[in-house]
């Protein structure tokens, strides 16, 4: 049993990767954008400060029901800023699990690329151009705390989730 949160920019493939994940490790998914719907907040379209928090603690409260229950589980956020990573360690340490930490780099450009498709295609929420930037500005990259690294290139790819799973298993 585990807790991964899966780290990264908007479109890097988090979620996708979080799905295929959940997969391969029995596990169940915490996502933060599906609590902010749940609550009607539009994330892509920015969620002030006081709203964030009231999200974020409701996906703390469902992860730690989960762990209790001897799931695995994966939180699918941004995990931006470090102090938010640093909180679900913390949840994972009074649960007695190990925490994994995957961070799904993205190449600027490939973010635009998937930016421009999803905005043809709709089949995604939209995230603004204003919330995209401010987003890249703050991120606090997880360099030094032994993320499992995946490149969005890959992040759909089965090899990879497999590959993940394995990590987190052994």
């Amino acid at each position: 049993m585990a807790l991964v949160l899966t780290c990264g920019l908007s479109f890097s493939g988090k979620s996708t990767l979080a799905a295929r994940l959940a997969e391969e490790l029995g596990a169940q998914i915490t996502s933060l954008d599906r609590i902010n719907d749940e609550r009607g907040l539009d994330g892509g379209q920015g969620i002030p400060l006081e709203e964030w928090a009231t999200t974020n603690r409701i996906a703390h409260e469902r992860v730690a029901r989960m762990l209790a229950d001897g799931k695995h589980v994966i939180v699918d956020d941004t995990g931006s800023p470090r102090f938010v990573r640093d909180a679900w360690r913390a949840d994972a340490d009074q649960a007695g699990v190990p925490f994994v930490l995957v961070w799904v780099q993205i190449d600027p450009e490939l973010q635009r690329v998937r930016v421009r498709s999803n905005r043809r295609s709709g089949l995604r929420a939209d995230v603004t151009d204003a919330v995209l930037a401010e987003h890249a500005a703050t991120f606090e990259p997880p360099t030094d705390e032994g993320a499992l690294v995946v490149d969005a290139e890959r992040s759909d790819d089965p090899a990879t989730s497999a590959d993940l799973a394995a990590a987190i298993r052994s």
